[in-house]
C-alpha cells in the first residue's frame, strides 16, 4: 500500500490522468483561451492554498517554505478552512465554461471537480461528526506518523542548521495536536461516537513503546546523533540541548496525556464491535468510503459478492499450481504447507531484505523492456520501523521527490518473522516497488505538464489499482519463473479478492475480529501474525481496502 504520510488531514486531492498536451502547448493555448487561462489559475491558487494549510504535504515534496509548522490541524478553524476553500473553488470552477476546454483539460476540470465535491461532503453534516471525533488509531496515528517525520529517516530533511531548526519548531505543533486529537476523543464520548476497543489498546501499546524509550533513544532525539558536514560543533551541543529539553519537557508529557486519557478513559468506553455498522452515524460513513475509496457507486452487498465470486475463481488457478508442484493434499493444506514447512521462511530480517534486493536487481535489467520512461528517484528497501511494524502491513511505499534527491522506500515487514514466507516476495516488490507505486507515484511527481493536484494527488483506487495491476506484469519482466513464487502472485491477487469479503462483512454484516482472521486463514496461505495485523487494518481504516480489486478493474486484465 501507499504510505499514508496525511493521516492528520483530508486524503490527498484526486487521479492522476492521461499526461496533457507538452508545456508549450499548454501554454499557448492559454494565451488564446480565457477559459484554459482560468483552469490554470485556479489549479494553482488550489495547490498553494492547499500546501499553506496542510505544510506536511508541502514537507513531503521537498518543498521547505512551511518546514517548521505542522498546520492548524484538528481546530475547528482548520476544518472550517478547508470547508470554504472547497466552496470557494467548486464555485470558481463553476464559472469557467468547460465546453472551451480541452479535452485534456475536460479531464482535469472533472477529476477535479469530484475530487472537490467528494471532500467537501465528508467534511460537513452525519459524515464529519462520525470522522472527526476519532482521530486516533493505531495505523495512521499522528503519534507514530510524527516519530517517523522527526527521525531523520522519513522525508523531514536534517541537512542543513534550518532544517534542524524546523525540526525543533515542529515539536511545539505536535504537542498542539496532540492535545487537539485528546479534545476531539473526549467529544467523540460525550457524543458517543467511538473507536472500537482493539484499536485503542493498539494505539496504547504503541504509546507504551515510545515512552519506554530514553529521551536519547527516542525517535525524536536521533536526529541530533549524528549531523552533516557543515554544523559548527556549537550549534551541535545547542541542538542537542534544545532537542533533549523539548522532547522531555514537551514530547513526552504530550505522549503521557493522550496515553494516559485513552487508558483510563476512553477505552472503558470504546466499541467492543468492531464494524462501522454498529457505530453511531457508522452504515452512512461506510458507504461514503466505499464510494471515496473505490470511486465507484457500488454498494457493500454487491462488492461482498464480487469478492467471493473472485475468491472462488482464483482457488481454480491455485489448484493447477498445486498439481504442477506435485502436491497430493488439499488447498487448504497446501496452504498450511505454505505457511508452516521451512523451505518457506526467511532464515533472518538480513535475508528478508537482501531477498527483496536481488528481486530490484533482475527487475532493474527488465524493465526498461517495457517502460521507455524510468522515474529519476532511485528506490531504496528497508525494514518497517519497529514501532509500528506489528499492526503494518506486509509492505509499504514511501514517496521521493519530483527531482530525485530523495528516494522513494519500499518498506517491508520483517515482524514476527517466523510467521513470514517467501512466496510472494516478488509480486510484493512489483506492487510497492517497481514497476508499481514507485513508478506510478514517481512519474506523476516528475511530469509537469500536469497540474500540481494531479501530480500530488491520488485516489486509493488509482493509486493500489495500478499496484495490483504491476503485479501482473511479472511474468513479462522475467521473474514468478518459480511455480511457488506465481502462486505467491495468485495468492496476493486472491487476498485483494478476500478484502473486499472482509472489509464488507466486518462494516456491513457484523463479522467479527476472529471470524475475519479465521476466513483469510482458510482461504490463503497468509500466516496468523499477518491476517491478525490485516484484520486490525481493515477494522481501523474502513474502506480502503477495497480500493485495490476495484481500482485494478480500470486496468487491462493481464496475465
Amino acid at each position: 500500500m501507499k504510505s499514508a504520510f496525511v493521516a492528520l488531514a483530508i486524503a490527498a486531492l484526486s487521479a492522476t490522468v492521461p499526461a496533457l498536451a507538452p508545456a508549450p502547448a499548454v501554454a499557448q493555448a492559454a494565451q488564446q483561451n480565457p477559459a484554459s487561462t482560468a483552469l490554470a489559475a485556479l489549479f494553482k491558487k488550489s495547490d498553494e492554498d492547499n500546501l499553506r494549510r496542510n505544510p506536511v504535504n508541502a514537507l513531503s515534496r521537498g518543498d521547505l517554505r512551511y518546514a517548521g509548522e505542522l498546520g492548524d490541524y484538528p481546530s475547528d478553524a482548520y476544518y472550517e478552512a478547508e470547508r470554504q476553500a472547497a466552496r470557494q473553488e467548486l464555485a470558481a470552477l463553476a464559472r469557467i465554461d468547460r465546453k472551451a476546454l480541452t479535452p485534456d483539460e475536460q479531464i482535469a476540470y472533472d477529476v477535479f471537480k469530484w475530487q472537490r465535491s467528494l471532500d467537501l461532503e465528508g467534511l460537513q453534516g452525519a459524515i464529519f461528526e462520525a470522522t472527526v471525533v476519532r482521530p486516533v488509531d493505531h495505523f495512521n496515528g499522528f503519534h507514530t506518523f510524527f516519530a517517523e517525520l522527526s527521525s531523520g529517516e522519513s522525508y523531514a530533511p536534517y541537512k542543513t542548521l534550518a532544517d534542524y531548526e524546523s525540526g525543533l519548531k515542529r515539536f511545539d505543533g505536535y504537542v498542539r495536536v496532540s492535545d487537539g486529537n485528546v479534545e476531539r476523543m473526549e467529544q467523540g464520548l460525550k457524543a458517543g461516537i467511538v473507536q472500537p476497543k482493539i484499536v485503542m489498546i493498539n494505539v496504547v501499546e504503541q504509546l507504551n513503546a515510545m515512552l519506554a524509550d530514553s529521551v536519547e533513544a527516542s525517535a525524536f532525539y536521533r536526529p541530533v546523533t549524528k549531523f552533516p558536514d557543515g554544523i559548527s560543533a556549537a550549534d551541535q551541543a545547542r541542538l542537542k540541548a534544545a532537542y533533549a529539553q523539548a522532547i522531555s519537557s514537551k514530547v513526552r508529557p504530550a505522549l503521557t496525556r493522550m496515553r494516559d486519557f485513552i487508558r483510563d478513559r476512553y477505552l472503558p468506553a470504546a466499541r467492543d464491535s468492531v464494524g462501522l455498522q454498529d457505530m453511531k452515524g457508522g452504515p452512512a460513513l461506510y458507504r461514503y468510503l466505499v464510494r471515496s475509496n473505490t470511486t465507484t457507486d457500488l454498494t457493500p452487498e454487491a462488492i461482498h459478492q464480487i469478492g467471493l465470486d473472485e475468491v472462488r475463481r482464483l482457488h481454480r488457478e491455485m489448484e493447477t499450481v498445486k498439481e504442477q508442484v506435485g502436491y497430493k493434499g488439499t488447498l487448504q493444506q497446501f496452504f498450511e504447507h505454505i505457511r508452516t514447512h521451512p523451505k518457506f521462511k526467511p532464515a533472518s530480517r538480513e535475508a528478508l531484505q537482501q531477498g527483496y534486493v536481488a528481486i530490484g536487481k533482475r527487475l532493474d535489467a527488465t524493465l526498461p523492456k517495457l517502460f521507455s520512461t524510468l522515474p529519476k528517484a532511485p528506490l531504496e528497501i528497508r525494514p518497517v520501523p519497529a514501532l509500528t511494524e506489528k499492526g503494518a502491513a506486509r509492505g509499504s511505499y514511501q514517496q521521493g521527490t519530483p527531482d530525485g534527491s530523495r528516494p522513494g522506500v519500499f518498506f517491508f515487514n520483517a515482524y514476527d518473522l517466523p510467521s513470514r514466507t517467501t512466496p510472494g516476495m516478488e509480486t510484493l516488490y512489483l506492487h510497492e516497488g517497481a514497476p508499481g507505486h514507485h513508478f506510478q507515484i514517481s512519474l506523476a511527481q516528475e511530469n509537469e505538464r500536469l497540474p500540481d493536484f494531479m501530480r500530488f494527488g491520488g485516489n486509493t483506487a488509482y493509486v493500489e489499482g495500478w499496484g495490483l495491476y504491476a503485479e501482473t506484469l511479472g511474468r513479462e519482466l522475467g521473474v514468478y519463473t518459480d511455480p511457488y513464487q506465481y502462486f505467491g502472485y495468485l495468492d496476493s491477487q486472491l487476498f485483494r479478492a478476500i478484502r473486499l469479503v472482509v472489509d464488507t462483512g466486518i462494516h456491513s454484516k457484523g463479522w467479527t475480529r476472529d471470524q475475519t482472521i479465521q476466513y483469510i486463514l482458510d482461504n490463503s496461505s497468509r500466516g496468523r501474525s499477518n491476517a491478525t495485523a490485516e484484520t486490525e487494518r481493515f477494522i481501523a481504516i474502513p474502506g480502503q481496502a477495497l480500493a485495490y480489486k476495484i481500482g485494478r478493474a480500470s486496468c487491462r486484465e493481464r496475465v
